[in-house]
């Protein structure tokens, strides 16, 4: 057991990023932030309100111009920069993460921060790549295309990975020209701001990144319907993505939404069982389960079930769950009290609805966990109607369903209004491709789940939203095409006699 110690509070930042400068909000408002292991309040930070967007907006347009005429790679240099200072930051900024999030800081080190300096180095590669195009037109004419960037966008950043989503958001806007203003979540603001500190030691002009840490009904909603904002990306839940988008309609702005999941993990007859248990845990069990992309509905043969499960509850039961500063920990809290809470309320309504609890359900015992957010790893069978099938319960917490056919566990795969993430486990490449293509889901793992890279595109399909992040379709999502049209030597006959 190595228990790292804590980020001493005198060195987190707790002001708002707005022109460069760290100040406090006009309203002198503060929001405290909690440690989800022991309850207690870490630090208290700067609370936005709408007239600090307004501050934020005025620094952001101000900046514009300079950085969108910037020379691409200039913008990249930045990128790449910033990418090296966040590694050379990995021990702070990874116990700052688990600190503030119940992420284990094992995760943190091996995973969190790493995808962060990984996606900057993306995205400081693409800066100068992002090329136009020529349109074959009528003779004598030259049409081509650039792509320009929008301006200024704003982004608003989940609770569940701050680190991460703020180098997913953060990382194409900057590389294709855009200054923003991002928010992340009132609940795990602090590694969002580590990064507003080191993006200014690295030398981006001030206004280019502006960070107002504030709550969604305010800041959030200011953000989406500001007429100065070009852009809005969101990342949570489907109920608040529908209202970013009727609070954009102001300016028409262009709304990108990666939104709530419910994915399937189907399990065939020819499965690698083994490697389908440890595919499997990791998909609905990394971070607690508090992942849009997670596993969270086990499709499996009727055949196989048993010895799957058998493995499965096995090693669901020898999580480690403990301080997430212990570098033993395997399972930290949920982050907040509410969404415990929350996850929680799910087993009565699984239980109501018919379920039996195969493993787990409840909040584990033992005096050193007994402050914290915890639940245990909860695996539990539904039917296809029931809520815990087709809700999303962002937590430590799988259903397991059987099928006897392809076709009904491809119904039962579609069976919900979500269309994120899928996984499939089959040693039949024919089934594995036919399923791939026929699941409604904007990604689909064949033989893994929850892969990720900058390169390759993220987003989903239906009520979990659309646009995509990362690759170089996040690169056009934060640019807007121009049409120019040359009269090279086309002799234009008048379209109007005297």
């Amino acid at each position: 057991m190595a228990k790292l110690e804590p980020v001493a509070t005198s060195s987190i930042q707790t002001k708002l990023l707005i022109g460069g400068q760290w100040v406090d909000g006009l309203a002198g408002a503060t929001i405290d932030v909690i440690d989800p292991y022991t309850g207690s309040k870490i630090v208290t930070v700067a609370e936005a309100r709408e007239e600090d967007v307004e501050r934020a907006v005025a620094a952001a347009q101000a900046a514009a111009p300079g950085w969108a005429k910037m020379a691409a790679h200039e913008r990249g240099r930045l990128l790449l920069k910033l990418a090296d200072r966040i590694e050379a930051d990995i021990d702070y900024l990874a116990r700052l993460e688990a600190q503030n999030t119940g992420h284990p800081v094992r995760d943190c080190m091996n995973l969190d921060v790493p995808r962060t300096v990984l996606c900057f180095r993306y995205f400081g590669g693409m800066a100068d790549k992002l090329e136009g195009s020529v349109v074959p037109v009528d003779a004598g004419f030259l049409n081509y295309v650039t792509r320009e960037p929008i301006g200024v966008v704003g982004q608003i950043v989940p609770w569940n990975f701050p680190l991460m989503f703020t180098s997913w958001k953060l990382g194409p806007a900057l590389a294709a020209g855009n200054t923003v203003v991002i928010k992340p979540s009132e609940i795990t603001p602090l590694s969002t701001l580590r990064i507003g500190e080191l993006i200014s030691e690295v030398g981006f002009p001030p206004g280019v990144v502006n960070i107002l840490t504030g709550y969604g009904d305010t800041v959030g909603q200011r953000i989406a319907e500001h007429r100065g904002i070009g852009k809005v990306s969101f990342t949570g839940s489907t109920n608040v993505g529908r209202r970013i988008v009727q609070a954009s309609a102001g300016n028409l702005k262009k709304v990108q939404l990666e939104l709530g999941g419910k994915g399937p993990n189907i399990i065939f007859e020819d499965a690698n069982i083994p490697a389908a248990v440890g595919g499997s845990a990791f998909a609905i069990f990394h971070n607690q389960g508090q992942a849009c992309i997670a596993g969270s509905r086990i499709i499996i043969h009727e055949s196989v079930k048993d010895q799957f499960l058998e493995r499965f509850v096995g090693l669901a039961k020898s999580i480690k769950l403990g301080d997430p500063l212990d570098t033993d920990t395997e399972m930290g809290p949920l982050t907040s009290k509410v969404h415990h809470e929350r996850v929680l309320s799910f087993i009565e309504v699984a239980k109501q609805q018919g379920s039996e609890i195969i493993s787990g359900g409840r909040t584990p015992e033992g005096e050193s966990l007994s402050k914290g957010y915890f639940v245990e790893p909860t695996i539990l069978t539904a039917k296809p109607g029931d809520r815990v099938f087709s809700e999303e319960v962002f937590g430590p917490f799988v259903s397991v369903t059987t099928f006897k056919t392809d076709e009904e566990a491809l119904a039962l795969a579609n069976g919900v209004s979500y269309g994120l993430g899928a996984g499939l486990w089959t040693r039949d490449l024919q089934r594995a491709h036919r399923l791939a293509n026929a699941i409604h889901a904007g990604m689909v793992w064949i033989n893994c789940y929850k892969r990720v890279h900058p390169g390759s595109p993220f987003g989903g399909v239906g009520e979990s939203g659309y646009g995509r992040e990362m690759g170089f379709e996040s690169m056009r999502e934060y640019t807007q095409p121009k049409s120019i049209w040359v009269n090279v030597d086309a002799d234009i006959p008048p379209f109007y006699r005297r």
